[in-house]
């Protein structure tokens, strides 16, 4: 016989944690990106960053599964938009 779980309505899902660590790690990406990018495009990638944030600290309670989703989506969207600098704009270091 199987035994059935109870749900914890006092359990602390993990998710969000994971989500705002994968955000920490994206902002050194961002910050980095002065090392390829001009001084205007990496103002436009910290600006997007906060935006993300924003959107990653009030998805905690409500969505926590979805704040890692964030972060990788941060991460991926950084990895093209350094590509495509680098392809049509010439970014070089």
């Amino acid at each position: 016989m199987a035994r059935s779980r109870r749900h914890n309505p006092n359990a602390v899902s993990p998710w969000p944690f994971v989500g705002m660590a994968g955000m920490a790690c994206a902002f050194f990406l961002y910050a980095a990106s002065g090392l390829l990018a001009p001084w205007w495009a990496v103002v436009a990638l910290l600006v997007l960053w906060v935006v993300l944030l924003v959107v990653a600290t009030r998805w905690w309670t409500p969505h926590p599964k979805r704040v890692p989703f964030v972060a990788l989506f941060a991460v991926a969207f950084w990895f093209a938009a350094m590509n495509a600098g680098g392809a049509w704009l010439g970014w070089t270091a």
